[in-house]
């Protein structure tokens, strides 16, 4: 690793975050849709809903903020995108800096974009009636999930920003990973779906990770649901990782 890699990064960083400054529409934007959905199923479809809980917003939440971090990362690749056509890239590359420190930066300020948007989706729960007796461990947790979640769906955006043919192609990707969460437990049971529906829903990372969140959220015992979530979100980031930085070594060979 270049010894200038952590400077080059934090600079870099800066770089992005600035852009983000200058555009919070990016950020209002994307918490706009999960709390358009949490309004929705909670106020109009929530009462016709059984899910065998009290708040239909306690049960509903993990699977909001999982589809406020898919939605985010959108705009990842749409920020690479255009770096790529603009020719930033070949002029970063003429400096002397570590070249991995371009991407890092994309997924850091992903990362710092996104984990504000949640934040803000988690004040509206609040407002709608959220509660949780989890304690600072359980929050931890919660928060150590949805980063290894977000990073790994960043790396995964990593891979169609450096390779798309268009800015549609390049943001486009994400609209199946927002509606994952609907063939998952984040918003019914999966008890109450149909059997191949309910085999997959069952066999698919987000109902894990939505299970193992809402069980932090309520102090229930995690069971084997906390690792099945670890180890779907560390497989999904090593091998998108892998797959973006190939990308990255064919686009700037």
């Amino acid at each position: 690793m270049n010894k200038h890699f952590l400077g080059d990064t934090t600079v870099l960083l800066g770089r992005s975050l600035r852009h983000i400054s200058r555009s919070p529409d990016t950020i209002i934007t994307t918490a706009i849709m999960p709390i358009a959905f949490m309004l929705l199923f909670v106020y109009v479809f929530g009462g016709a809903i059984e899910t065998g809980t009290g708040s239909y917003v306690n049960y509903l939440l993990p699977g909001i903020l999982l589809i406020t971090i898919a939605s985010g990362i959108s705009y990842t690749a749409f920020r690479l995108f255009l770096d790529m056509q603009g020719g930033i890239f070949e002029r970063f590359q003429s400096m002397p800096i570590a070249r991995s420190s371009v991407l890092w930066a994309h997924v850091l300020t992903s990362l710092v974009a996104n984990l504000i948007s949640l934040v803000v989706v988690v004040l509206v729960a609040l407002l709608m009636g959220f509660r949780t007796g989890a304690g600072v461990l359980g929050w931890l947790a919660v928060a150590g999930i949805l980063v290894l979640f977000t990073l790994a769906l960043t790396w995964i955006a990593v891979i169609p920003g450096l390779t798309a043919k268009s800015v549609d192609g390049a943001s486009a990707f994400s609209y199946p990973l927002i509606f994952l969460p609907f063939i998952s437990s984040a918003f019914v049971p999966t008890e109450s779906m149909p059997g191949p529906v309910r085999a997959f829903a069952e066999h698919q990372p987000v109902t894990s990770i939505v299970n193992a969140i809402r069980d932090l959220f309520t102090q229930q015992p995690v069971g084997t649901d906390i690792w099945t979530a670890l180890a779907w979100c560390v497989g999904i980031l090593v091998v998108a990782y892998i797959f973006a930085n190939m990308s990255y070594r064919r686009r700037i060979s």
